[in-house]
C-alpha cells in the first residue's frame, strides 16, 4: 500500500509528534530507540555492501549517542552511573568510527548489544506503562 519513502515519511510524522508529550525518560528511550535502529539498517547495508548508506547510519547512531544521550546525562548528581554511562556512550561512539572505517560487522554488533542492556535497564526503571511496555525497536526496511 506504501512505498518505503511513504512509510518513513509516516514514521518521521510519528516521531516528532509524540516528542512534544514524552516525558524525559521517554526522551532518552527513543534517542536509544533511534541509535539502534541506525545499527541495524548499518548493519544490513554492510551486509548488501552499500557502504554509503552504511556510513549514512553508523553516522546518524553516533550523532544519537554523542549529541543526544550524553548530553542527557546529569554528571554532577548522577554520580558513578553517570559518569560510567559517559565513559561507555564514549566507548560506543569509537567503536562506531572504527566499525565505519574498517567495514567491521563485530563492532556493530556490539554495540548494539550493549545499548541494547542499557535500553532494558532504562525501560525497567521508568516505571510508567508507556516505557514497560515499550517494544524494541526494528530496522525500517
Amino acid at each position: 500500500m506504501f512505498g518505503s519513502r511513504g512509510i518513513e515519511q509516516y514514521r518521521k510524522v510519528e516521531v516528532e509528534t509524540s516528542v512534544p508529550e514524552a516525558s524525559p525518560h521517554r526522551l532518552v528511550l527513543m534517542l536509544m530507540d533511534g541509535a539502534l535502529v541506525a545499527i541495524g539498517i548499518a548493519i544490513t547495508k554492510l551486509k548488501e555492501n552499500d557502504i554509503p548508506h552504511k556510513g549514512e547510519a553508523i553516522s546518524k547512531a553516533i550523532a544519537l549517542i554523542d549529541e543526544g544521550l550524553r548530553p542527557s546525562l546529569n554528571l554532577e548528581e548522577g554520580g558513578d552511573i553517570a559518569r560510567n554511562l559517559d565513559s561507555l556512550y564514549d566507548y560506543m561512539a569509537q567503536q562506531l568510527f572504527l566499525a565505519n572505517l574498517h567495514n567491521d560487522s563485530q563492532r556493530l554488533e556490539e554495540v548494539s548489544e550493549l545499548l541494547s542492556d542499557i535500553r532494558d535497564a532504562w525501560r525497567t526503571i521508568g516505571g510508567s506503562d508507556d516505557l514497560t511496555q515499550a517494544p524494541a525497536p526494528t530496522p525500517a526496511p
